[in-house]
């Protein structure tokens, strides 16, 4: 009986497949040399891989296109499970408040109170962690360092610089349009709150969302349509550039819309493509993160000198 073949794995990156079948058969190709590994992996972390374009990475997940639409297809229910999640606990919150029958009215309002605000961000956020979740365990590899590159640098506080500069290149923009409410939505979100309130919202907004909504759209969602918009052929240099670009696009304009924003869409949209970019570009979301964390920090010292700004809520 011949011997059967031990499946052995391709060392860039550090990658493993994810189960025995994605793995090849055979001896080792040519090529540096490395001690071919046995399935499964060992037991205790493995190494998170290079930084870069994540689909220049072998083995990055999604794998395919077809566990891409897996991928937008969780985005799409964890969206949906964030908004029940957020109206339930605006309503519990409001029961605890006494003012349960009050609840329609305060959407309604320009400076809803602080409790109303925080429960229906972290009840969203709920939705936001539970996509990438299930996506990294259902179709990944159960890491969210590795799939969605949640990784921190020092080069990532280059952040700062798109961040900051972010809040005015958008207010520079809509200068010659005379755009009146601008900064209505973010007086909405932390207009009503005062002194520890205050704080607790602006600590939501500077640090709560943009954890949250980068992991959410420029990593479970991003790394989804940039999978199914280029082809698996990297020689396809101009395919693949064209499908980046059109991923960029479409999350940036799908973070603008999820906003719900008119008066704001397109500085939205221009700035959360600015982040897809970031995010293809270091393969991570750390800088991301960062430059989310200063664009809204900007206009949460604005509001409180009540100059005004944008808050990527």
């Amino acid at each position: 009986m011949p011997p059967v073949p031990v499946p052995t794995y391709p060392p860039p990156g550090g990658w493993w497949p994810s189960s025995p079948s994605q793995a090849p058969v055979g001896p080792p190709q040519a090529g540096p040399p490395w001690p071919p590994q046995a399935w499964p992996p060992p037991a205790g972390p493995q190494p998170a891989g290079p930084s870069g374009p994540f689909l220049d990475v072998p083995g990055s997940v999604p794998v395919d296109r077809g566990k891409a639409v897996l991928w937008i297809v969780f985005a799409l229910l964890g969206y949906v499970v964030g908004q029940l999640v957020g109206s339930v606990a605006v309503l519990l919150a409001a029961a605890v408040q006494g003012q349960l029958h009050q609840v329609s009215s305060l959407s309604h309002l320009a400076q809803p109170p602080a409790w109303y605000i925080a429960s229906g961000l972290v009840g969203l956020w709920v939705g936001f962690f539970l996509a990438p979740l299930v996506a990294t365990k259902a179709q990944g590899s159960g890491s969210f360092v590795r799939d969605f590159g949640l990784r921190f640098r020092p080069v990532d506080l280059l952040g700062i610089v798109i961040g900051v500069g972010g809040q005015f290149v958008i207010a520079a923009l809509y200068l010659p349009f005379h755009v009146k409410n601008l900064t209505a939505p973010a007086q909405k979100l932390t207009g009503g709150a005062h002194g520890g309130a205050f704080l607790v919202i602006a600590l939501l907004t500077v640090v709560g969302a943009p954890f949250f909504e980068e992991l959410f759209f420029r990593g479970v969602l991003f790394r989804g349509l940039a999978r199914l918009f280029t082809p698996a052929s990297a020689a396809r240099v101009g395919a693949r550039a064209a499908g980046v670009v059109l991923a960029v696009v479409v999350d940036g304009l799908v973070f603008a819309l999820a906003h719900f924003e008119p008066a704001q869409f397109a500085g939205l949209a221009l700035f959360g493509m600015a982040l897809a970019a970031v995010s293809y570009r270091t393969g991570r979301l750390g800088m991301n993160m960062v430059a989310h964390a200063s664009f809204n920090l900007v206009a949460v010292i604005a509001l409180y000198s009540a100059r005004g700004g944008v808050i990527l809520h």
